[in-house]
């Protein structure tokens, strides 16, 4: 299958350049740009990524492009078009100001990069430096106010660069850019779809897994439910999955889940390891720390369990792109955000190989894949749930106690969401933007309730209260990499925080979280 190779020099948008190629069918994979794996017949382009360095820096990120360039299309992006710049002998200087935020871009010369680009066009800019000459053979095809060569290419190779973002949503037709790089210029055929990825990921399971068995951490969200009826269809009864109670789920989930796989053909089995999990997380606040010891009582757990079912050499998991992006980076450029108990602190005594059929998928992608294996939309379009459950949305210290609490909040909000008629209030589905939103539950891509570590005076029944807020929490998004929160009705608000007050003891106080990612993150903790 065709494909283009993205270098990554540790940008945190990267993977949007990848997810941009996926939504036009173009097959793409992502490596760090100094683990260049060789070109082979497949690969029609490369696209060098952003990143938080300067190319003048004594340390800055290199790559040798002769194995590269001349033989396949390349196109630069921010750091990439400077690199390009750089080694050509061009010049890169710190710009006065830095260059951060939505520019117009003007097209200058005809170019096949910019092929039904409108004239002057939104772009996304973010970069400290600028190139103020372009490298010998190159010629600027687009500038903008504040930037004389916002884009170049060379003359007598396929060779493009640009100083702006036509990944990110900012860049009004920034897909339209890499659509006529990787169609067009690399000449990809646009055939990668969800049976495409199907067909060649269940081929490619059997022929890893072979006859071992395997085990897969079941937890009732779209991503392991996925990775279960994908490992299902490759490898049958050799899998068995496991749901585990880590006592940090919502309430009733543990059972709730549990029914949902019935019918399915799927040998789940229910663990409850509630009392181990509460254990390990006495006296944690840190994050991190609460992380990683969900991290390892989870592996742990399913080490214990492959012990006991003969031949069980693999673990299987839910992991997607953005929990690995977000997990870790290229070591010394891109900034680790948080770890995920799915891709961080595996132990080394684990006796189960790894495998994570859905690491190079977004959610949404996710979805699809979901749909055209025939899983049951109630599954398909289920919210993110975070692996750490609601360890990470109680802030501070996890006590059965505050458990209780949040359980009973988020209940009432979750209900309320379900049962909200939005219809004609224009508001698109989360899980197929498609279609609108019949309720406000699909019209969010996440949801949850956050208990904060404080404590508010109120009044109640005429009597002074000292309890706990909570924060409610409710983005939209495409991909979790960016999230904005979603525009509640007045009325929705109001209701649900009288209901969580007046139910809910210890509870006095009821906020709503209207900050973006960046520069938040969907989740607290």
């Amino acid at each position: 299958m065709d494909s283009i190779l993205i270098l990554d020099f540790g940008s945190q948008v990267t993977q949007l350049i990848g997810r941009r190629l996926r939504e036009i069918g173009v097959y793409c994979e992502i490596h760090p740009y100094n683990k260049v794996p060789a070109l082979d017949a497949s690969v029609r382009g490369v696209i060098l990524s952003g990143s938080p360095c300067s190319v003048r820096d004594a340390n800055a990120p290199q790559i040798d492009l002769s194995p590269i360039r001349g033989r396949v299309p390349l196109l630069g992006i921010c750091y990439g078009a400077q690199y390009l710049a750089h080694i050509g002998g061009g010049k890169v200087e710190a710009s006065a100001t830095r260059e951060y935020g939505r520019a117009l871009l003007r097209t200058v010369a005809d170019s096949p990069l910019l092929k039904g680009i409108s004239p002057e066009t939104q772009v996304w800019m973010s970069h400290g430096d600028s190139i103020s000459e372009l490298p010998e053979g190159a010629g600027v095809i687009a500038s903008t106010a504040d930037v004389t060569n916002a884009a170049f290419q060379f003359a007598g190779e396929p060779t493009y660069a640009v100083q702006f973002h036509p990944e990110v949503y900012h860049t009004t037709e920034g897909s339209r850019m890499l659509a006529n790089f990787a169609l067009d210029i690399c000449g990809c055929k646009g055939d990668w779809t969800p049976d495409s990825f199907i067909e060649t990921t269940v081929a490619a399971l059997k022929d890893r897994i072979g006859d071992e068995k395997v085990i897969l951490g079941l937890s009732g969200g779209v991503d392991s439910t996925v990775a279960a009826v994908l490992l299902h269809r490759a490898i049958g009864d050799q899998l068995t999955c496991i749901f585990v109670n880590n006592g940090l789920l919502r309430k009733n989930e543990f059972t709730d889940v549990l029914a949902s796989y019935q019918g399915m053909g799927l040998n789940v089995i229910g663990a409850d390891a509630a009392a181990d999990f509460l254990a390990a997380l006495k006296g944690l606040t840190d994050p991190e720390a609460k992380r990683k010891a969900i991290g390892r009582l989870f592996v742990e757990t399913f080490d214990q369990y492959a012990k006991q079912i003969e031949n069980a050499r693999w673990l299987a998991q839910g992991t997607i792109y953005p929990d690995v992006i977000e997990s870790a980076g290229i070591p010394g450029i891109a900034s680790k955000i948080k770890s995920h108990h799915n891709v961080g602190g595996l132990p080394e005594k684990m006796h189960l190989k790894v495998v994570e059929p859905l690491k190079m998928l977004f959610k949404d992608e996710v979805r699809r894949i979901g749909r055209a294996l025939g899983i049951k939309e109630e599954l398909v379009s289920r919210h993110p749930f975070p692996g750490p459950s609601l360890a990470i949305r109680i802030i501070g210290e996890v006590t059965e106690e505050k458990l209780a609490v949040l359980r009973e909040a988020d209940d009432i909000y979750i209900r309320a969401l379900r049962s909200y008629d939005c219809t004609g209030m224009g508001f698109p589905s989360a899980a197929d933007p498609r279609v609108m939103a019949t309720n406000l539950y699909d019209a969010i891509w996440q949801a949850g309730v956050i208990l904060l570590p404080v404590r508010s005076v109120g009044v109640m029944g005429d009597e002074r209260t000292y309890e706990n807020p909570v924060a409610l929490r409710a983005v939209v998004s495409t991909d979790a990499m960016t999230a904005d929160w979603f525009p509640f009705p007045y009325d929705f608000l109001r209701d649900v925080s009288n209901a969580i007050i007046r139910k809910v003891r210890g509870v006095n106080r009821v906020v709503y979280d209207i900050s973006s990612k960046p520069p938040a993150t969907i989740e607290w903790e």
